[in-house]
Formats: structure tokens, sequence, C-alpha cells
């Protein structure tokens, strides 16, 4: 059996949604996005602290995102 070089790590995915999105944008635009607005900055806090790296983050709030490890 041939030996291989291949290297392994351990990655924690955070992926994240806000359930009713559309229904929230319908009742209420501006106070919507107000506090999608707050909570983006929250998690972009928290991803910058724990050296992570979003790799999506779309207008209906979802996020994914990857840190290079999961025992940080």
């Amino acid at each position: 059996m041939a030996s291989s070089n291949v290297q392994r790590k351990l990655t924690a995915i955070l992926c994240a949604d806000v359930v009713g999105y559309s229904r929230l944008m319908g009742e209420n635009e501006r106070a919507t996005l107000r506090t999608l607005t707050e909570y983006r900055q929250l998690f972009a806090d928290y991803i910058e602290k724990f050296r992570g790296r979003s790799v999506s983050f779309k207008r209906d709030s979802k996020t994914r995102t990857c840190f290079k490890s999961a025992r940080q």
C-alpha cells in the first residue's frame, strides 16, 4: 500500500439564517433591516475575534462562515 501525504484538519462551519425573513420584511422593512444590520455587526465582531472567514452574507440574512479550528 502506497503512503500518501494527505493532511487533514478540523474546521468549524457556522451557518445562520433568520426565520421568517420575508414575513418580517413585509411587516416592517425598516425595523427588520435595522435589526439585521445590528446582528450582522455582532456576528462580524465574533467572526473576527475567533479568526473566522465569511464565505457569504446574503441579503436574506444567510451567513456561512468557516473557522480554522473548532477548538477555539
